[in-house]
């Protein structure tokens, strides 16, 4: 009886210990690693930090006065020298640290040793960054942040950025159109490419910035945000007659750019370096952002009218996406499918769009499409996503970078109320009023009276 009750009160703490480990390690990860995983991590690093940079062929012979210190000053073995260590910053999602590289060392050598750093050290993820010749950091994520997307609290965005994903290295991805003019974001039926779009809107909604649509799906996209949209598209015959309106706008702006600096009023717009935001607060025109959804319905055709209409329009869009970025004028145009098979302009436009995001597609061909001129490796790894995880995607540029990123979900109806709210943001375009979309008035509740009347009998 007395061995039994020590069991129980020793094995029953450590059972509930280890079960609740167990149940928050699955359900919460951030809890199981700040509480268990980062004390564990730490203390291997620190007590293998050597060892590990040694069996990764990260260290190198030490210089002769350090050889001679140490024969001089004790018995022991001159070993190799790995890369100086910095502090170790703790985070709620991994470690971080600096490394200063030895002399013949490059961040490629490190990078190269990411997995092998990843099993070592037991964390999720092992990334590599420079931060100046010499230093670089690693960046240890504890666990998987991408399972269950939590953005950060604290993201510094100004005027045209967006936080919209978290990156698989828990850093947000920040859609910033004055970096990223234009983007061409690719994703097949439920994959959640529309949870990324509404998310872009959400976010422009509060920024004074004009937003334009053009949803081939009658509208069921971006109907929702009918309120704060000062242009709106629902077929492709909406669509050629806004579009040159669009084309108009950007040549406006361009004159008024000239006339700002002087210049003369035949000067051809390709050779105007300067853009909008050289202007003063008081002369700079709205930034407009132009939402396309379902680009491939644009380039469809039926009959020899409707081809076209489609080169006029492709034609346009093109114009839009070479010259718009100095007007103040950003593309996002989405998509399920597109590829050079859709006709003449769909390569040439892709060429203008510099942002590339590919969630997961139904063909090989449209991954290639969005990231095949940036590494062949995102391609590879925007065909093996999930269809169990909707919003995980491929995004990149045409500097060749890419990383994998989520999109946290925000629901129909909290998007189209932040639109709903923002309304008296809506600015004022004259050329585009006409394309404004009728929003429907919500009935206002009444209340009732706070005292119920009484019946008065004689």
């Amino acid at each position: 009886m007395t061995d039994l009750t020590t069991l129980l009160e020793v094995g029953g703490p450590v059972a509930a210990i280890g079960g609740g480990a167990a149940y928050a390690r699955a359900k919460h990860p951030g809890v199981y690693w700040s509480t268990v995983g980062l004390p564990i991590s730490t203390a291997r690093l620190l007590s293998s930090y050597g060892s590990v940079m040694e069996a990764c062929g990260l260290t190198v012979a030490p210089s002769r006065l350090r050889m001679l210190a140490v024969k001089a000053t004790t018995r022991r073995e001159v070993r190799p020298v790995p890369p100086r260590r910095g502090i170790i910053r703790p985070t709620s999602t991994g470690l971080r640290l600096r490394l200063r590289l030895a002399p013949g060392q490059e961040p490629a050598d490190v990078a190269a040793s990411a997995e092998r750093l990843r099993h070592a050290w037991g964390v999720h993820a092992v990334y590599v960054s420079t931060v100046k010749p010499g230093v670089v950091e690693l960046r240890l994520v504890g666990f998987d942040v991408l399972h269950r997307v939590r953005m950060p609290r604290k993201i510094d965005v100004g005027l045209l950025s967006v936080p919209v994903a978290l990156r698989e290295d828990a850093t947000p991805f920040v859609r910033d159109y004055r970096t990223v003019p234009h983007q061409l974001t690719l994703g097949a039926t439920l994959s959640g490419k529309s949870m990324y779009l509404r998310h872009l809107i959400a976010g422009l909604a509060s920024q004074p910035v004009a937003l334009v649509g053009i949803d081939c799906k009658r509208g069921v996209e971006l109907a929702p945000f009918a309120p704060r949209l000062s242009a709106l598209a629902t077929d492709p015959e909406q669509a050629a007659e806004l579009l040159p309106v669009l084309v108009k706008e950007m040549e406006d702006r361009y004159d008024l750019i000239k006339a700002r600096q002087g210049i003369a009023p035949d000067t051809p717009a390709e050779e105007i370096t300067s853009d909008v935001w050289g202007l003063p607060d008081s002369e700079r025109p709205v930034p407009l952002v132009l939402f396309v959804d379902e680009v491939a319905e644009l380039f469809l055709v039926a009959t020899r009218k409707d081809e076209e209409r489609r080169d006029e329009m492709v034609t346009q869009l093109i114009r839009l996406a070479q010259l718009g970025r100095a007007a103040g004028i950003y593309l996002e145009v989405c998509g399920q499918r597109f590829g050079a098979e859709l006709g003449k302009g769909a390569t040439m436009l892709r060429a203008q769009l510099t942002g590339r995001v590919c969630h997961r597609v139904n063909d090989e061909a449209s991954a290639k499409m969005a990231l095949g001129d940036i590494a062949p490796e995102a391609v590879t790894a925007a065909c093996a996503i999930a269809p169990e995880r909707p919003g995980l995607a491929v995004a990149g540029d045409t500097s060749g970078g890419w990383s994998r990123i989520r999109t946290p979900y925000l629901s129909l109806g909290d998007a189209a109320e932040t639109c709903r709210e923002s309304a008296h943001l809506v600015p004022d375009l004259p050329a585009l009023k006409p394309f404004r979309p009728d929003v429907p008035v919500r009935p206002v509740e009444t209340p009732g009276p706070a005292v119920r009347p009484r019946l008065v009998t004689d």
